[in-house]
């Protein structure tokens, strides 16, 4: 079991964790401490337990979000072969017209 010191709002932490975590310790430390001070910038320095427990309260909050997100419906998958016909028909389509719009302006030019 490894032991790495983590430091929130300038206060630091003794924390256990499994071998080979300590660097994503660290990571989600350096979250819980923005999150504290991006709190004490807004309403000033408070104790630490309501500080530790409103940066707790932002994390839920930001995790409900993205769970709510999750469930949100998918869109379909496109279908390529779909797609291939589409940009054929519309390349057609410009090719007559550009035939068409050629053929008028000969008509003019012949006037």
């Amino acid at each position: 079991m490894a032991q790495v010191t983590i430091t929130i709002n300038s206060r630091e932490y003794a924390v256990a964790c499994e071998d080979g975590q300590e660097v994503r310790i660290y990571q989600l430390a350096r979250v819980l401490d923005e999150k504290a001070k991006m709190i004490s910038q807004g309403i000033g320095q408070v104790n630490e337990s309501l500080l530790l427990a409103m940066v707790g309260l932002l994390v839920a909050d930001e995790l409900s979000e993205l769970k709510k997100g999750q469930h949100a419906p998918q869109p379909a998958p496109v279908d390529d072969t779909r797609l291939c016909e589409t940009d054929t028909e519309i390349a057609d389509k410009i090719k007559l017209l550009t035939e068409q719009i050629n053929s008028v302006a000969m008509q003019i030019n012949l006037m």
